[in-house]
């Protein structure tokens, strides 16, 4: 029987293929250490928990909730905006919270895609900002990811060349999965562009918390005039460390917010009411746990920078996020990301994530998550060394194979 045609239009999960081999070895006694998926190993911070659990003893908050977002937690997400980014928005109009920034992408996606339309995504970039639009029908440009004068050079080709003219821009900065950041100048840039060529932006911008060095990053809505045209997603996962609890946000132009909220009226009713209220709690009253957070990544980065360089890796040290974005070593590359990580797994016991799950143009990179503590990371970086000194073997043994695929 054939696939569904939105089945059709999804590849095979590449991660996919390098959790079931971490599964296999696992099961066979390995101690793999797992930078791979980006899921925080923080606990939550206990005052949160503790709030979720208060609000859970009253009957009451176990009916159905709002599917937008009970009123205060987006109060409590237009606080956060007023406080951090000077941005004024109306939390009954302009903010709307999901369940995850990942669904409010792709619910977004459904809300304003229209069989056919082009939508611009850097490539790499995270797989649900052009796979959410490719099940809902769209064709995907890809551009580049760097923000830079070439970024505006491809957003002109791209209108130029494109038919019918793209309708929707993409934007994540700090970036999952290259760490690269944007300037307020360069938003800037960006709006007019938009603004002139009639194209809604939609910014990720779940890592504004995790930054290590410099200037805390901007939210494109501080540009003058972008909530004319641009909605932006924040996520509660990885600045609060709860992933699980799936809360996130959808902030910025009204038409857009309330498209979203339209579609998601009939899909769902909102995140376990004691969650909303925990989260409210959360982004009211727990920057401090933001500041703990922001200095265990940090120092995983650094001793991950250290102990991988010293073990004949070097390792671009993050700007932003949770995530290394690492050139695979040069005698290496021509295996390709996904091959290359499947040896880590097999020959260091080491797991990443294939540059190439998240664009054709990460092939020659892995993504690597500081989501284990210092100790297991230098105990990572050992186990690379020991693979590195057998390269030439490996190399031998493998290419022959990888060439004939």
């Amino acid at each position: 029987m054939d696939d569904f045609y939105k089945i059709r239009r999804l590849p095979p999960y590449v991660f996919e293929q390098v959790n079931r081999l971490k599964a296999s070895a696992r099961a066979a006694g390995a101690d793999i250490i797992d930078l791979g998926m980006g899921n925080p190993d923080l606990p939550t911070p206990q005052a949160i928990v503790d709030k979720m659990c208060e609000v859970a003893q009253d009957p009451r908050t176990h009916r159905y909730s709002a599917s937008k977002g009970i009123a205060g937690l987006r109060r409590a997400q237009a606080g956060y905006y007023g406080r951090r980014f000077g941005v004024k928005l109306d939390p009954e109009t302009q903010v709307v919270a999901t369940l995850g920034s990942k669904e409010g992408f792709a619910n977004m996606a459904q809300a304003i895609t229209a069989p056919g339309d082009v939508v611009l995504v850097p490539n790499p970039t995270y797989p649900i900002h052009s796979f959410g639009f490719i099940m809902s029908g769209a064709v995907v440009r890809s551009i580049q990811a760097e923000p830079d004068d070439g970024f505006l050079r491809a957003l002109e080709r791209a209108v130029r060349h494109s038919i019918p003219a793209p309708t929707a821009l993409i934007l994540n900065y700090p970036s999952n999965p290259t760490a690269l950041l944007a300037t307020l100048n360069f938003y800037r840039e960006v709006v007019a562009f938009a603004r002139k060529h009639d194209i809604i932006i939609l910014s990720d911008l779940a890592y504004a918390e995790i930054y290590f060095d410099g200037t805390p990053p901007p939210s494109i809505l501080q540009v003058p005039g972008a909530i004319d045209i641009a909605v932006e997603f924040t996520s509660m996962s990885k600045t609060f460390s709860m992933p699980g609890w799936r809360i996130g946000f959808a902030v910025g132009n009204e038409r857009l917010v309330s498209a979203l909220a339209r579609v998601k009226s009939y899909l769902d009713y909102g995140a376990f009411t004691p969650i909303q209220v925990a989260a409210a709690f959360a982004v009211n009253t727990q920057d401090r746990e933001v500041e703990r957070a922001r200095l265990v990544y940090r120092q995983r980065r650094d001793v991950m920078v250290e102990a991988f360089g010293r073990a004949g890796w070097p390792v671009p040290p993050p700007a932003a996020t949770m995530f290394a974005w690492v050139p695979i070593p040069e005698k290496f590359r021509e295996l390709g990301s996904l091959e290359f990580s499947k040896l880590l797994v097999e020959k260091a016991s080491v797991a990443v994530a294939p540059g190439v799950g998240f664009g054709e143009h990460g092939d020659e990179h892995v993504r690597v998550a500081l989501v284990e503590n210092e100790h297991r990371i230098r105990q990572a970086a050992r186990n690379i060394r020991r693979f590195l000194a057998t390269a030439d073997e490996t190399l031998h043994n493998v290419i022959p194979i990888a060439a004939r695929r």
